[in-house]
């Protein structure tokens, strides 16, 4: 076994703390990949290929090349630095699934939302869960290929975000801009809800 990929497993003698973020959004938005992109462990996936009776229930862009869904859930893993270490659970998009939302949610420090500029009706939906649970959130639009250029404050008004929320782009497929995203969240949960952030990241 190669043995940087074995160091990789355990975390670092410096770390003192952990927090659990979920990450949510539409079907097919890019929560898998983003997990994947990020996570310094090989990510834990549940996914399942899509049969036809998804068909007209989980649309998609008519050029997508999506052929798996998620059914429970991704996990993964990225240290912050030294001292933060984050835990990802990535919840599937279907609003079949959505009861699995409490369960994962359970200790989270906060949520982050990944949209599609193409298909951004189908977030507000999302939005409205996350009200319900009261969890702090920051929503990130993944870029695709052929996505529009939207300034990202046109993005806050059309999802009726309060101005404190952050936005932020990435590209779920690059593990830097992921992590920026990622830590976009954290730095908003520390400064707006720091005791959410004292009671869950331990």
């Amino acid at each position: 076994m190669d043995s940087a990929a074995s160091a990789d497993r355990y975390l670092p003698d410096t770390v003192q703390r952990s927090a659990k973020i979920l990450v949510v959004g539409a079907f097919g938005v890019g929560k898998t990949t983003l997990v994947g992109s990020v996570s310094e462990i090989t990510p834990l996936r549940t996914e399942e290929v899509m049969t036809e009776a998804g068909v007209g229930v989980d649309d998609l862009p008519g050029d997508s090349h999506k052929r798996t869904t998620t059914v429970a859930m991704d996990f993964g893993r990225i240290t912050i630095n030294a001292e933060l270490v984050l835990y990802l659970f990535g919840a599937p998009g279907q609003r079949r699934f959505w009861d699995l939302w409490t369960d994962l949610a359970v200790g989270a420090i906060g949520v982050l939302v990944l949209v599609d500029i193409r298909r951004l009706e189908q977030s507000f939906d999302v939005l409205e869960q996350l009200e319900e649970r009261e969890l702090p959130f920051a929503v990130a639009v993944n870029r695709f290929p052929d996505s529009p250029v939207v300034e990202l404050e046109e993005v806050r008004a059309a999802l009726d975000l309060l101005p404190e929320t952050p936005v932020v782009e990435c590209d779920a497929r690059n593990r830097h801009s992921s992590a920026q995203a990622l830590l976009a969240l954290c730095e908003y949960v520390a400064t707006h809800d720091p005791r959410s952030f004292r009671e869950y990241a331990t």
